[in-house]
């Protein structure tokens, strides 16, 4: 069934939906961000019919996420790498995993741990920081209109009543 095309929309959520909203692309995105680079990799890592994943990476290719690449062992066979602009997601990948491990949990606990590998330290949190690096509460971020001069007190992600 075709869905509703947001590539119309100024919004920029609506507009990266358009490209990666696809469950099944999201969850590419993260086996190439864990280094899955074959078509049979993500096959066997996803469970997910050869059509469904052809579509998905032609879709993935064709926004620039993807780039198909020879082999670097020399086989017949491409790999699947992620471009600059994949890449970019990672942020947005760690922190649904994050939201995920929070609320959508499985009863076994989560399926992955993020660390920094150079201290080998847990990931803190993806969360709107300021421009120090202090973590910001929801309701501190501010809304406006792209190409306003003036932010409105009020509009922001997260209000509640008084």
């Amino acid at each position: 069934m075709k869905t509703k095309s947001f590539s119309d929309m100024q919004c920029s959520i609506a507009r990266s939906l358009e490209l990666v909203g696809s469950w099944w692309s999201l969850l590419i995105i993260r086996d190439a961000m864990m280094g899955a680079r074959r078509f049979k990799h993500f096959q066997k890592s996803l469970g997910i019919a050869k059509n469904t994943l052809t579509s998905r990476l032609i879709q993935l290719i064709d926004s620039d996420i993807l780039e198909r690449v020879p082999a670097k062992d020399g086989s017949a066979y491409d790999e699947y790498q992620l471009t600059p602009k994949g890449r970019d997601l990672g942020p947005i990948i760690l922190a649904l995993s994050q939201w995920g491990d929070k609320w959508a949990v499985h009863p076994d606990g989560p399926s992955f741990e993020y660390f920094d590998r150079k201290t080998g330290e847990d990931l803190t949190a993806i969360w709107p920081r300021r421009a120090n690096g202090e973590a910001m509460e929801l309701r501190d971020v501010g809304v406006k209109p792209a190409g306003t001069s003036t932010p409105q007190p009020e509009s922001g992600i997260e209000r509640t009543s008084s």
